[in-house]
């Protein structure tokens, strides 16, 4: 079901162009520029729509954004937790899957739990170190990546990761929520499947919960598809059109919210009340040579330990006015937390991590507002 033109051209335009250009309707007199919500549950027969469960030509226009970016078909699913468990959904019972210790709590859950059932046996490995990758995928049937990890930012070397798993027929499907196709692009280096949870970047404004999984392989399409339609697990028109307006502007805001992030980063690197700072774009930072190898940028998010501990880092959080104390990422708006005030975050964590989503705000007021939370912090 699409409502947009099937338009060559956008192929070659660079990927900051296509977010604004791809998935247009018809260019015919007096339509719209913009794709229209589709608010339909039912259609008329005969025809390929059937019911509203199966498609909708709203969620097919943005589909069709991601796949300009993602270069595979894509599916939109109701959350990003939906669009992984989908995923997990089709592996074999007992199936092996070697994932990263740190990762997005969500998706550390739906593991932990899929162990306890016996559904899938998982070898957690640190995605940043080749070798014990290499270790863990013999045997494996599918590689999880999620690089940068969330909240601990650790850049696996994607390219040479999904060689080796290819070289031993092992699945990879990639997290590239942190990243987003404008810097990454995993299935053009060989991936099976990518995963985005869309209420980040690509809605980018904090009024969403969507996901997407995108693939080169139409098996694994079809498959998903099936689950989708079965599980239920489908988005409501409205806010796959708020997350297609959202993506307009991902270009933009990428570029700004990254421009602030580098500043933040250096200048946290020095604060009294910083004792570590994780961003693969600062030159000393251990992933920085890998990230920097095939990475267009190095995202939005930062990392870094109060040194005063958990109880400082949540006094600073709670004492910022312009950065929110919220949880979540990848909006306009600045926001931070303590990871560790939520009991699903991964024990590797540290206690004392602050995550930072950095916006597309002055970077001064920005610096601003953190700077007095932080020495605050420290005077209690």
């Amino acid at each position: 079901m699409s409502a947009t033109r099937d338009d060559p051209h956008i192929d070659s335009l660079s990927l900051e162009s296509r977010v604004v250009a791809a998935a247009r309707p018809e260019r015919v007199s007096d339509a719209g520029v913009n794709v229209p919500i589709d608010l339909n549950s039912t259609f008329l027969a005969p025809g390929e729509a059937g019911y509203g469960r199966f498609g909708n030509s709203t969620w097919s226009a943005l589909e069709s954004a991601i796949e300009s970016l993602e270069s595979g078909s894509t599916l939109v699913f109701s959350s990003g937790i939906a669009a992984i468990s989908a995923l997990f959904s089709i592996l074999p019972r007992g199936a092996v899957v070697t994932a990263s210790r740190n990762g997005y709590s969500g998706t550390m859950v739906l593991l932990r739990q899929a162990e306890a059932s016996g559904a899938l046996e998982v070898r957690y490995v640190d995605v940043s170190n080749t070798a014990e990758v290499f270790a863990a995928l013999p045997g494996s049937t599918l590689l999880w990546l999620e690089s940068p990890t969330n909240p601990a930012l650790e850049v696996a070397d994607i390219p040479t990761l999904i060689a080796a798993a290819k070289q031993l027929n092992v699945g990879v499907a990639v997290d590239n929520t942190f990243a987003t196709p404008l810097v990454q692009q995993p299935l053009e280096m060989g991936a099976d499947l990518v995963m985005h949870s869309l209420s980040k970047y690509i809605a980018g404004h904090s009024d969403v919960i969507l996901g997407s999984i995108s693939t080169k392989d139409q098996a694994l399409y079809q498959r998903l598809a099936d689950v989708r339609k079965m599980n239920g697990a489908i988005p409501g028109p409205f806010e796959v059109w708020l997350a297609l307006r959202g993506l307009r502007t991902l270009g933009v805001r990428m570029e700004r919210a990254q421009k602030n992030a580098m500043e933040l980063a250096v200048r946290l690197s020095s604060h009294p009340a910083v004792s570590q700072v994780r961003y693969p774009g600062l030159p000393g930072d251990p992933h920085h040579a890998i990230a920097k190898s095939f990475m267009k940028g190095f995202g939005a998010v930062i990392s870094f330990d109060h040194s005063g501990g958990a109880e400082a880092a949540d006094q600073a959080c709670a004492a910022s006015k312009l950065v929110a104390y919220a949880t979540s990422l990848g909006g306009v708006e600045s926001l931070w937390e303590r990871r560790h005030r939520w009991s699903s975050e991964s024990p590797t964590i540290p206690v004392n991590l602050i995550r930072l989503s950095v916006g597309i705000e002055d970077v001064e007021d920005i610096w601003r507002d953190i700077d007095q939370a932080l020495r605050g912090s420290l005077e209690r």
